[in-house]
């Protein structure tokens, strides 16, 4: 489904990917781990064209992105929901989740698909008429995750979706992805909890200094004696 190959990206002179590649299959769930800096963040948002590459391909069900805009990643089937929610503060929640049908695809049916997001989030449907900046940081992350499935992706990409919040809450944060990934939809995970991460997802790949230095299953890379160590504190 996702397929990325060679993939080179950085900040000015200053390069963090290296040669990248991994890729994701339709249905599944994958996460990126490594340390801060190792380059997780770069490599979401250069897929989701936000950081241009400067080598490599991003391919997404065989059509290459690597030079497309942003929104012409949405369009393609891609939405990420980014770390920090990144909300419109002064704008209802009603109309945080308008705002991610700009998705061509996603202009019709807006009711009918608003609907069917707010059934899975029953808090943000008694929020719709408050502004989004008023709601703790356990509903706004739950705004943006339906915001998200208002673009009718098919693959859902987040990155740390459970900073700043409460363990009860990270839990939900967790059955959420769990769910969102039964009803079909692929996810790609970047997030700080890596045990209940790995417990998780179907693979994943350990990133270090912008490389690819290790893969495996979700059990696999949990008794990883690296993973332990480098990770899980073990």
């Amino acid at each position: 489904m996702l397929e990325v190959t060679n993939l080179c990206a950085g900040y000015g002179k200053t390069q963090v990917l290296e040669r990248l590649n991994f890729h994701v299959e339709a249905g599944e769930v994958v996460t990126l781990i490594g340390a801060n800096g190792a380059g997780k963040t770069t490599t979401l948002k250069t897929l989701c064209g936000i950081l241009k590459a400067t080598e490599g391909r991003v391919a997404f069900e065989g059509r290459e992105l690597t030079r497309l805009r942003s929104y012409e990643i949405v369009d393609a089937g891609i939405t990420m929901i980014p770390e920090g929610r990144q909300l419109f503060p002064n704008f209802t929640v009603r109309d945080n989740l308008i705002m991610g049908t700009y998705k061509r695809a996603a202009r019709t049916g807006v009711q009918q698909r608003m609907d069917a997001v707010l059934e899975r989030f029953p808090r943000v449907r008694e929020r719709l008429g408050q502004l989004a900046g008023s709601l703790s940081g356990g509903e706004q992350q739950m705004v943006a995750i339906a915001r998200g499935l208002m673009a009718q992706p098919r693959l859902l990409v987040f990155d740390e979706p459970s900073v700043g919040l409460s363990p009860l809450l990270v839990e939900q944060m967790f059955e959420i992805i769990r769910q969102i990934a039964a009803d079909g939809v692929t996810v790609l995970l970047v997030e700080q909890n890596v045990f209940q991460t790995l417990q998780l997802v179907d693979r994943g790949y350990v990133l270090e200094n912008g490389r690819i230095v290790l893969e495996g299953s979700g059990p696999d890379l949990l008794a990883d004696p690296h993973v332990k160590r480098a990770y899980l504190g073990h």
